[in-house]
């Protein structure tokens, strides 16, 4: 895949979300993760155009000094962004192998508290969050102006622990 003028291989597709399709690559000395934009129909969400919708929603999370991946190249004719890659497992993968410790959580709870002081709220969704050194990173760029049922009190804890919603996730998205 290329962005611009820099060919990058892929190394291995790291997710699928509402907006697009999430790879690992590398330049031949780094790694990165390079997001596809798509168009496929998601019946839950409506999206306006997602590239500008990435930036925009970068811009808006750096404001609020949570950590998360810098934005480093983007490519609008092929609807392409490419950011830093944090290395390391999600929250979803830590709760399933019953690694989730008490201080990822509280740090989650930060989080949802510093983007809330800016109007926003986040895709609370466990897969959005990487443990890299013990800190806590939201990976997507995905906000929205804050509403109290998407908050992460009334909406995101049920899928921070072994709930009945993440079991059911995890059940119908097994590999």
């Amino acid at each position: 895949m290329k962005i611009k003028e820099t060919d990058y291989e892929v190394i291995r597709l790291l997710g699928h979300g509402k907006g697009g399709y999430s790879y690992l690559v590398s330049d031949g000395k780094e790694r990165f993760v390079l997001k596809q934009i798509h168009h496929e129909p998601c019946d839950y969400y409506q999206f306006g155009n997602k590239l500008e919708a990435e930036m925009r929603d970068y811009e808006r999370l750096c404001g609020t000094g949570i950590m998360l991946p810098k934005l480093l190249a983007v490519d609008e004719g092929e609807e392409r962004i490419l950011k830093e890659y944090i290395e390391g497992p999600t929250v979803y993968e830590l709760i399933l192998a019953d690694g989730m410790k008490e201080h990822y959580l509280q740090q989650g709870k930060a989080m949802a508290e510093a983007v809330k002081k800016q109007g926003l709220n986040i895709d609370y969704f466990p897969t959005n969050f990487v443990v890299q050194e013990e800190k806590l990173y939201y990976i997507d760029y995905e906000c929205n102006s804050y509403m109290e049922e998407w908050s992460f009190e009334n909406w995101g804890i049920r899928y921070w622990s072994k709930t009945p919603e993440l079991m059911d996730y995890a059940e119908k998205h097994k590999k």
